[in-house]
């Protein structure tokens, strides 16, 4: 079966669904790249996954890996895994290694688990701190099939795609990719992975006061990646960086690794990525991760609107959204912001392309072409009239002087005093959200705000700013540039020695499925113990083939003699003995 092109995977509804913006980070899953080795890596990983976590992993887990069809014999194929999610509501969608935090939370209000297509080196068959296809489908898929969980993923994904974030939060994020990379690369020379660690370590200090985004990224740390649930004292694994890793699977219900409940005060806990974790988090239920998700986005900017997420946005720098209690979407870089004497907002400033949308789309002739300059408008209440501006009606807005083709004044209660000529009024969803007068002077005070010189003045309707969120309301219609990643995952180029072990474990594969006799095992061992004597996993698979058969057992004695001796190198040893433990008796 062939790999699954691009333009398959973009057939896939749930992915066919997505925005423009978000596609770019899709690669294609390249299966015929994977070699007999990644393969017998996943199978290792898998068999023993499942005996540890039918014992450790929350009860969905074994029933999960069953409902996504994810198999122990072979890494995955991403149409296969996309046939069988779309019974339970969701996608997969290969990418390339980490992606940004933004775009992975977006991908997954909608509902669509990222696969990081690579495979984790033999060597790093414990623990990778690359993301890889063992992470995501292993770990992240099976318990997705829980609906509770797979709802506070979708809710996790909604509300950390309005985040908040910084430039200092994405060089951060450039910098554990790099190190992830350069760690996961065969033969990367140990000056630069040093180099690559302290260029981390910098970038953490270096972060000042954490960003909304940073502290999302730590809850999702705490759950969907290093989550623990139930007791205290006996609790069980559901994030995937568990699920995935069979060293720290074990490692982290040990008592060496602090287990604590669950609270929002998880997002002040900064992690690691490169190391196993020193505390997790325990919750008693997934309900409760709901509620911690929630009572964090109460803080949030998109929640508390208002001068606060005006302050948040501004901070940032990057592009947002402000939303008007008239429904208006303001999006562009939030420049500054002037006060009214309760410290509310009174007019605020755009710098930059501006764009002007209702319901997350973007108003026709209000582009950032059209308003490439930047924009700025009033915001409060205005005199007159009780009723705020944004739902008075035809006859309501008659009566403050407010007609098309007619001049007008307005006085905000601020001070702030627009006067012009009214062109147009423009509504939408039974809201007065924009009016548009030419000329037009706007003033607080002497401080001129609009000049009349300037042209058209855009005034956005509404009584208060009732949001603010990271990014533009109508993503494609705004053309907002995605932050992609400089760097890229390093695929190893196989010389002829590697070519040949692929070969021999191809062969053990073999065999092991009736496709070719036992006989050639001895073959296949002369030649690992000749060319890789090293290798102890094509050591085991031999070793569980000639079990299962009782074939050859001389052949058998002596592999398993081979196997104890390597048992005893600290290098290797929980690997082999955990392999021993599976075998046959």
């Amino acid at each position: 079966m062939a790999s699954a092109s691009i333009d398959s995977i973009f057939q896939v509804e749930q992915i066919a669904r997505l925005p423009r913006h978000l596609r770019c980070h899709i690669v294609e899953q390249h299966y015929d790249r994977y070699t007999p080795v990644d393969h017998a890596v996943w199978r290792y990983i898998m068999r023993q996954a499942l005996d540890f976590h039918s014992r450790h992993a929350h009860a969905s887990y074994v029933d999960g890996l069953r409902r996504t069809g994810i198999g122990l014999e072979r890494i995955p194929r991403v149409e296969e895994m996309n046939e069988i999610l779309a019974r339970i509501g969701w996608g997969a969608a290969p990418v390339d290694g980490f992606i940004p935090p933004a775009a992975f939370m977006e991908f997954q209000a909608h509902r669509v688990l990222v696969i990081a297509a690579d495979i984790r080196q033999l060597d790093h068959i414990r623990y990778t701190p690359a993301p890889d296809i063992v992470h995501e489908a292993a770990g992240h898929a099976p318990i997705i099939a829980d609906p509770e969980y797979a709802e506070y993923l979708r809710r996790f994904g909604e509300v950390g795609a309005k985040a908040m974030s910084s430039r200092r939060d994405f060089e951060l994020y450039e910098a554990i990719r790099r190190l992830s990379i350069l760690k996961e690369a065969p033969g990367t020379p140990a000056d630069e992975i040093d180099a690559a660690e302290r260029e981390v370590a910098e970038r953490q200090t270096g972060l000042g006061e954490p960003s909304e985004m940073a502290k999302l990224s730590r809850l999702h740390w705490w759950t969907v990646e290093y989550g623990l649930i139930g007791s205290l004292a006996d609790p069980r694994l559901y994030g995937a960086g568990l699920l995935s890793s069979i060293g720290e699977a074990a490692h982290c219900l040990s008592p060496a690794v602090a287990k604590l409940p669950y609270s929002i005060a998880a997002a002040d806990v900064a992690f690691d990525i490169t190391t196993m974790q020193p505390q997790l988090f325990v919750t008693p239920s997934f309900a409760r991760l709901t509620e911690v998700l929630e009572e964090f986005a109460g803080t949030m900017a998109f929640r508390r609107g208002g001068g606060a997420g005006l302050d948040a946005a501004v901070s940032s720098g990057n592009v947002a959204t402000a939303v008007y209690s008239s429904g208006l979407q303001v999006s562009g870089t939030v420049a500054s912001w002037l006060r009214d004497e309760r410290g509310e907002p009174a007019y605020l400033r755009m710098a930059g392309p501006t764009a002007l949308a209702v319901a997350d789309r973007q108003l026709p002739g209000h582009d950032k072409a059209y308003h490439r300059d930047g924009f700025g408008s009033p915001v409060g209440p205005v005199r007159g009239t009780a009723t705020p501006l944004e739902r008075l009606d035809a006859g309501g807005l008659a009566a403050l002087g407010l007609q098309e083709g007619s001049d007008a004044r307005l006085e905000f209660t601020s001070g702030v005093t627009v006067a012009g000529r009214l062109e147009r009024i423009v509504r939408a969803d039974g809201m007065t959200v924009l009016l548009t007068f030419s000329p037009c002077r706007v003033a607080r005070g002497d401080e001129l705000l609009f000049d009349p010189a300037w042209g058209r003045f855009d005034m956005a309707v509404g009584e208060r700013v009732v949001s603010v969120f990271q990014g533009a309301a109508d993503k494609d219609a705004y053309d907002q540039v995605a932050l992609v990643p400089e760097t890229q995952t390093i695929e190893v180029a196989a010389d002829d020695a590697a070519r040949r072990l692929h070969d021999l474990y191809a062969t053990v594969r073999e065999v092991r499925e009736g496709r070719a006799p036992s006989e050639g095992l001895a073959t296949v061992w002369r030649e690992r113990t000749a060319s890789f004597p090293s290798d102890w996993l094509l050591a085991l698979e031999i070793l569980e083939v000639l079990s299962s058969s009782q074939a050859l057992p001389e052949l058998r004695v002596e592999v398993r003699k081979v196997l104890e001796a390597r048992s005893q190198d600290p290098a290797v040893a929980p690997l082999v003995v955990n392999g021993l433990r599976l075998l046959p008796a």
